[in-house]
């Protein structure tokens, strides 16, 4: 596989949009040879799921649209960041806060660290900001067969 991988994909900040950057997200890892119905794949439609939310809701129609941007370094690292033009950062509730949504962001944070990777949240230049998420990029194995052969 190539030393660096990118795809990015711009979504109108729409509820709808949030299917359509899972979508797009695991069929972009498929390409670059993760399986959509591995744990990992699980993990990262997750993740995407609650940024895209984050972006859609929080965001508070001052951001008309978000960016989901991948970048795979050397089969190693897997980078996900969603950017919005919203210059609020995200804020962290404190464990005692009884509400019905607000988790996104400590969902987030458990499933990165759970996978040994990294959260990032900064600024852009244009005001607004890009939560990102380094995780180590694991292929699984392909099963071996009955005769003792990699399956395709």
């Amino acid at each position: 596989m190539a030393d660096h991988l990118e795809a990015s994909v711009t979504l109108p900040s729409d509820p709808a949009s949030v299917s359509a950057a899972r979508t797009y997200v695991v069929g972009t890892l498929a390409e670059w040879g993760l399986p959509a119905d591995t744990e990992a794949a699980d993990t990262i439609r997750l993740i995407v799921s609650e940024l895209a939310t984050n972006a859609v809701q929080h965001t508070f129609g001052q951001s008309p649209t978000f960016t989901v941007d991948l970048e795979l370094e050397r089969d190693e690292h897997l980078r996900i960041g969603v950017t919005d033009s919203h210059p609020r950062f995200p804020k962290r509730l404190p464990a005692a806060v009884q509400q019905d949504n607000g988790r996104g962001m400590v969902i987030i944070r458990w499933l990165t660290a759970e996978c040994g990777g990294k959260l990032r949240v900064r600024p852009t230049r244009e005001g607004g900001k890009t939560v990102s998420v380094e995780v180590p990029w694991t292929i699984p194995a392909r099963p071996v067969t009955a005769a003792g052969q990699q399956e395709p």
